[in-house]
């Protein structure tokens, strides 16, 4: 809102609100509330007066250019540009492309959505300045599904995203730009985001590395939310080692997150090459034999788990009856806390004392005058979100909220008998990208098909891992590893492990 703008109600405004809020008003009381506002008025406008309080951005660029389609091969780039960071750093010499939620401040930012074209952020989020600092090179914005609503790669108003490991085929969601990107080789690192598997899905969909960390663990500062319980940031690479100092790179703290535990970053480099000897590894059989699991992927995963055994790790069957109930759980969850907070609550909603970035509020309030572009998977999830919290006034995103609690004790007690757990990422390769004119019942199963294993751990909070293990037809297949909260260490040393003695372009049935 700009200066000045904050006017008093008239009389007509005050008996509309009156009326949606319910109340029953004659026309001198509704006078005297309206005079009664005159000093709260006088203090909203004060507040407008007042500078915002923004985080500096400290290192020099230029707009860059959006790509021409002789340069964007897979429809993944949304923007490139090229922005270096300190002389020297952990990161020196390697390129990075953000998911385009992620905002770097005076190049375009999309997120996916017609709707939010032409918004340009001031600010760079809390991970963008560490990666400058570090010395990286941030290269550009990767395209990202329309408003992060899909783990397929069809729904962003710039087109699909094709898996550079079999054109035609999705790439994976939401983070659908930067698992392309780093597969194709054309970046070292990226970043993506992860609410129901958005950066695990386009991982296993691509073949290459991605993390879900901990919640809380790497600053949310700076990036477009979905669902405060829900939303993550993590890394995208070809390697684990590369993955781990990524992470290194962008974890802890920032004092702008709320979202933050007070958990310092660990040292993830330092468990790379200690091997498997001593760690217990539980396969999760509820992980396995999903209605529309691709047998293929299932006898990867399991391959990929005898040789785990066989390198040195304790591997035993596990099974945890509630996770076939983790989809369930997160629905409500991701349904209408998302209708409500990132819809309704023009991105940030309310409640929470995070990084506010005005800006951007008030580019993404104007969905409500061009609804009819949001994505089909979108409107689905809004249509179900908004009747479930107008039918029953939000009880089941408070009961699943509830019933979070006991799926992640669950997995807390396996994972006091086990230090990892291992199951498929995702129950099927990437599936072709449906046609432009495809019906919309194609359209949305291609959006939620591949989320069972995936989404349960974004609720929990558990950090989790897609590792490449195998392919079926030349499509990747990906495996999850799931550890203890803010045991990422452990995560990545056992991955470098299968890593270093598995060349899975070698590995298929």
């Amino acid at each position: 809102m700009t200066l000045g703008t904050i006017k008093a109600p008239t009389l007509d405004q005050m008996r509309e609100l009156a009326q949606e809020l319910g109340f029953t008003m004659d026309e001198a009381e509704l006078e005297a509330h309206r005079a009664a506002l005159a000093g709260s008025l006088a203090a909203y406008r004060a507040v407008d007066r007042m500078p915002d309080e923004l985080p500096a951005v400290r290192y020099p660029r230029t707009p860059g250019h959006r790509p021409h389609p002789a340069e964007n091969e897979y429809g993944a780039w949304y923007w490139k540009t090229r922005i270096e960071g300190a002389g020297e750093g952990r990161l020196a010499g390697r390129t990075v492309a953000l998911k385009d939620n992620i905002c770097l401040a005076g190049v375009p930012m999309m997120n996916g959505a017609s709707i939010l074209e032409g918004y340009v952020p001031e600010i760079d989020a809390t991970v963008v300045t560490r990666i400058l600092d570090a010395g990286g090179t941030i290269v550009g914005k990767t395209v990202c599904e329309y408003y992060c609503f899909s783990g397929g790669s069809h729904t962003s108003a710039t087109g699909p995203v094709h898996n550079p490991r079999k054109p035609g085929h999705m790439a994976g969601g939401s983070s659908s730009g930067s698992a392309a990107l780093v597969a194709a080789g054309e970046v070292d690192m990226a970043l993506g985001g992860d609410q129901g598997g958005s950066v695990r899905i386009p991982a296993a969909y691509c073949g290459i590395v991605g993390l879900k960390p901990t919640h809380g663990l790497v600053p949310y500062t700076g990036i477009m939310p979905i669902e405060l319980t829900l939303d993550h940031c993590g890394p995208m690479t070809a390697s684990v080692a590369d993955n781990a100092l990524l992470l290194e790179v962008i974890a802890g703290p920032d004092g702008l997150d709320p979202r933050q535990y007070g958990a310092p970053p660990g040292d993830y480099t330092a468990a790379l090459g200690q091997g498997l000897a001593g760690l217990r590894i539980g396969v999760l059989e509820e992980g396995f034999d999903h209605p529309n699991a691709n047998a293929g992927v299932d006898a990867l995963v399991r391959l990929a788990a005898e040789e785990f055994r066989r390198f040195g790790a304790e591997v035993a069957p596990l099974s945890i009856p509630p996770h076939r109930q983790g989809p369930a759980i997160w629905l409500p969850v991701a349904a209408e806390g998302a209708t409500v907070q990132m819809m309704l609550g023009n991105g940030f909603g309310f409640n929470w004392q995070g990084l506010y970035l005005l800006s951007l509020l008030d580019k993404h309030a104007q969905w409500r005058e061009r609804a009819d572009e949001l994505s089909d998977s979108l409107k689905n999830t809004m249509l179900l979100g908004w009747y479930m919290v107008r039918e029953h006034r939000g009880r089941y995103y408070a009961k699943a909220q509830n019933l979070v609690r006991r799926l992640r004790r669950a997995y807390d007690e396996a994972l006091r008998d086990v230090d990892l757990l291992l199951m498929p990422t995702v129950p099927i390769t990437a599936p072709p990208i449906p046609p432009a004119d495809a019906p919309l019942a194609q359209i949305l199963e291609r959006a939620f098909e591949m989320l069972p294993n995936t989404a349960p751990f974004d609720a929990t909070h558990h950090p989790a891992l897609s590792l490449p293990c195998g392919h079926l037809d030349g499509l990747p297949v990906g495996l999850m590893l799931v550890g203890r909260h803010f045991e990422e260490a452990t995560i990545y040393r056992a991955a470098h492990a299968f890593e270093t003695a598995v060349d899975w372009r070698t590995r298929t049935i």
